[in-house]
């Protein structure tokens, strides 16, 4: 067998390419040199020869009883000296020898049609750049084939698990042998709290698989949320199945994750399921996060319910929705107030990620001193009666936040109230917000004994992408205490 059909062969082996594909790699580099070499204006053609092993290069001329192209034209003349036979309109083909082993065949040619093909002087530099020409058009091809190969074979694989074994690093960049392929961790999207060495196996999320790339094309995720939801398909088998669903997640990697639940069959508790006997499915979970915490929730399309466990471990009292910003305000015993705002605001944090609104958190006191302000600023210096001041508290405006957010035509709709009354208790209550805002405020009851407490509103982040299936309650409402309720089946939509 020929050093270059050795080659092919070996490269169709290792690396699974088409063997037409570099066929036609080799044919085009040994072209694209010729006509480098001899003339873009020549007609050239190259072809493959397996039973040689090489590539042939063959030039064609037109024979013409006047030439007016030299590098495409032969006069009948001359052509009749090539083939006696031949006629005017008639093409004539050249076989090229360019290889160093041909170098006989060349000066023979040389002296028969040299000052035909005209090609004699370029002949002598063709074989050295048509070898280094072949070999960079077969690179470039090789490369190409190995990239198409690579998104076809992943492409499927985008959102899934994939396990791979570190190989090193670059630039804080982990890179991970798939077997067919190198992908890339990049730092941004490795988990702060994990570490790995060279050597490791490591278990990744697919975020994104690209064709056209100077870099690596398969790029994973260790902090992306679909390894939360690809981790619990894998342990719970009522996940894969479609008969638990998880409807959202919200994730600080490494920290902590909720995952919110619900179940299509009564008979299914779609916690029980994702927990498993004794937490054997969670804890595999968690052990694939290296301990991150895991707080699994029932979803509810009431979201006054839905947040009552999303800010759990905390107690909840009341629950207030305002549907027109996306608000809701969340009532907890004093006691419970740190917990339910968890450490840095984690845990309202995540809530609100979870149900996709924002959520603000007051303890019991403070809904009582923020009462207890609006209902003297109103009294007092709106003249307003007490009475529509306890309608107003009743129906959940109990701050001068809720007052100054709200729309006069909103209040007006409160009985007692008209139109001028609620404008001017807008103004009033943005006025205050201002004055609060520039520390300028000076509450009614400085003067008291013990602090007062003022509005506070923990720092939450609300969620980027909101679940579709999320539904919201009606206009602002105290809606009081939420009871636990059982699970629910969710209906096949």
């Amino acid at each position: 067998m020929f050093a270059l059909e050795q080659v092919i062969d070996q490269v169709v082996r290792e690396k699974g390419i088409d063997r037409k594909v570099l066929v036609e790699a080799l044919e085009e580099g040994i072209l694209r040199a010729a006509q480098k070499v001899f003339g873009e204006e020549r007609e050239l053609e190259t072809h493959y020869n397996p039973e040689s092993g090489q590539v042939e290069l063959f030039m064609y001329m037109t024979v013409q009883e006047e030439i007016g192209n030299p590098e495409l034209e032969i006069d009948l003349e001359s052509a009749r000296l090539v083939d006696p036979e031949v006629l005017a309109n008639d093409e004539l083909g050249f076989q090229i020898f360019y290889r160093p082993e041909d170098k006989e065949r060349a000066e023979a040619e040389d002296q028969k049609f040299g000052d035909i093909l005209g090609i004699r002087a370029a002949r002598q530099t063709f074989g050295r750049i048509a070898a280094q020409k072949a070999r960079n058009v077969v690179m470039q091809r090789v490369r190409e084939a190995e990239r198409s190969m690579i998104y076809n074979e992943f492409k499927e694989k985008s959102g899934e698990l994939v396990t791979g074994q570190v190989r090193r690093f670059e630039r804080g960049n982990v890179i991970v042998d798939l077997g067919r392929a190198e992908a890339i961790l990049p730092r941004s999207e490795q988990v702060h709290r994990e570490t790995c060495r060279a050597g490791d196996r490591i278990l990744a999320f697919v975020k994104k698989v690209e064709r056209e790339t100077k870099g690596r094309q398969v790029v994973l995720s260790r902090k992306d949320p679909g390894v939360v939801l690809k981790l619990f398909e894998m342990e719970v088998p009522e996940i894969y199945e479609g008969i638990v669903r998880i409807m959202s997640i919200a994730r600080e990697p490494g920290e902590r994750t909720k995952i919110a639940v619900a179940s299509t069959a009564a008979d299914v508790d779609p916690i029980g399921a994702c927990v498993g006997m004794r937490g054997s499915r969670v804890q595999a979970v968690v052990q694939e996060l290296r301990g991150e915490k895991i707080d699994i929730v029932p979803y509810h399309a009431d979201v006054a319910k839905f947040v009552y466990h999303a800010i759990a471990p905390a107690d909840v009292t009341r629950v207030l929705v305002d549907e027109d910003r996306h608000v809701v305000e969340v009532v907890v015993p004093d006691d419970q107030l740190s917990l339910a705002i968890g450490r840095r605001g984690q845990n309202v944090r995540l809530a609100s990620q979870l149900v996709g609104w924002t959520i603000d958190v007051h303890s019991e006191a403070e809904v009582v001193d923020m009462t207890r302000e609006l209902s003297y600023h109103l009294v007092e210096e709106a003249n307003m009666a007490a009475e529509t001041v306890d309608e107003l508290i009743t129906l959940g405006y109990h701050s001068i936040k809720h007052i100054a957010t709200a729309t006069p035509e909103e209040l007006a709709a409160v009985p007692g109230l008209d139109g001028e009354n609620a404008m001017r208790m807008v103004e009033m209550a943005r006025n205050i917000i201002d004055q609060k805002e520039a520390g300028l405020y000076v509450s009614p009851f400085a003067n008291e004994d013990g602090p007062v407490v003022e509005e506070v509103t923990p720092e939450v982040t609300e969620s980027e992408e909101v679940d579709d299936e999320l539904a919201y309650l009606g206009p602002l409402a105290d809606l009081g205490p939420v009871p636990d309720s059982s699970t629910a089946p969710v209906e096949e939509g």
